[in-house]
């Protein structure tokens, strides 16, 4: 135990001045502690974050860790990934498919009546080629090609669904009707004045979903965009294709 010592009003009196205790100031205490006891117990609210910081170290180290581990991973992975695709890309050498228009013939297109609705037809010849030697394109039910002029939808229509082999061209006729089509005015006023100088633009519009198949596997499904700027001489089933121009993209997802 703490030996305490109380005030006195005046110093003890001691025959022997070389054994005499310090007199303490009067109105003071002095507490006299071990030393064995000195910081061994430190105060609650000190232990209660001492606690708190020794059990967050841990979970700080582990954490660490395991963002370490998860973006080795994801490395490994990505490398992998891209080797695989450099191999497959040297084996198979893929190649662009290539797609034009090669026909274009226009039925019911009257121009007469300035307030009657049309009624167009187009026949449209689009020649696909595969020049591939070991890929297989699957061309799938869904797909839609279009007829536009001025921002106006003409007609409408599908694409035969096939299976391409490698090295491969495949020319398919697509019939597209249109119904009750409205055109202003103005934008059968401009029609008459192309016919007359013999160029007609129009734009057409296909999307259809693909499989690419490689030796015996198959892909998951692709779309496929192709948009054509065709000039005709025409509105006739004799008309004539004076310029085309055609460019597509790939979705893969």
């Amino acid at each position: 135990m703490a030996d305490r010592v109380h005030p006195q009003d005046s110093p003890p009196s001691s025959n022997n001045s070389s054994e005499a205790k310090p007199v303490p100031t009067p109105g003071t205490y002095v507490v006299q502690v071990p030393k064995d006891q000195i910081y061994r117990y430190p105060p609650p609210g000190n232990a209660r974050h001492y606690e708190s910081l020794t059990k967050r170290k841990p979970h700080r180290s582990c954490c660490c860790r395991c963002l370490c581990y998860t973006f080795s991973l994801l490395l490994i992975l990505i490398i992998a990934l891209g080797i695989t695709v450099g191999v497959l890309y040297l084996i198979f050498r893929p190649e662009s498919p290539k797609y034009s228009i090669s026909d274009f013939t226009i039925k019911n297109f009257n121009l007469t009546s300035s307030s009657s609705p049309v009624s167009p037809q187009f026949n449209v010849t689009v020649r696909a080629e595969n020049p591939n030697n070991k890929i297989g394109v699957y061309y799938r039910k869904g797909s839609s090609m279009t007829v536009v002029y001025s921002d106006v939808s003409l007609c409408n229509g599908e694409l035969p669904a096939f299976y391409q082999p490698t090295n491969n061209v495949t020319v398919f006729k697509t019939a597209l009707k249109g119904s009750n089509v409205i055109l202003g005015n103005a934008v059968k006023t401009e029609l008459r004045n192309e016919q007359m100088k013999g160029k007609v633009p129009f734009k057409v519009n296909i999307r259809v979903p693909v499989k690419v198949k490689v030796g015996a596997v198959k892909s998951w499904e692709i779309i496929v965009k192709v948009k054509c700027d065709i000039i005709v001489n025409a509105l006739t089933a004799k008309s004539k294709i004076v310029s085309k121009d055609c460019k597509y993209s790939v979705r893969f997802w």
